[in-house]
């Protein structure tokens, strides 16, 4: 299936910032309501579904041999339809 990208930002922030931001989107995601991405005059507003998909990965990209970019990925998924798909479950833990 091929992917279309609806929205994109990349920018250096502090920490504090990212957490912020994160905090406002985990808000958004406990009161019920749609979040709307803006960067410029291109929103774009998602509203996920009460129970969907979410997805956390650590990864490192780069030489086997030498330094790289490491990454930590959030990303919340679910169908256009509503259909609830079945999933693995397993309990996630952040210390």
């Amino acid at each position: 299936m091929p992917e279309e990208v609806l929205f994109k930002s990349e920018s250096d922030q502090s920490r504090e910032e990212i957490a912020a931001y994160l905090r406002r989107v985990a808000d958004k995601l406990e009161q019920g309501d749609g979040i709307t991405l803006k960067s410029g005059s291109d929103p774009v507003t998602m509203e996920p579904p009460a129970r969907p998909t979410f997805e956390v990965k650590a990864e490192r990209e780069g030489p086997t041999d030498g330094p790289g970019e490491l990454s930590i990925e959030f990303e919340l998924e679910w169908d256009e339809n509503g259909a609830d798909g079945d999933r693995e479950s397993s309990q996630l833990e952040i210390e």
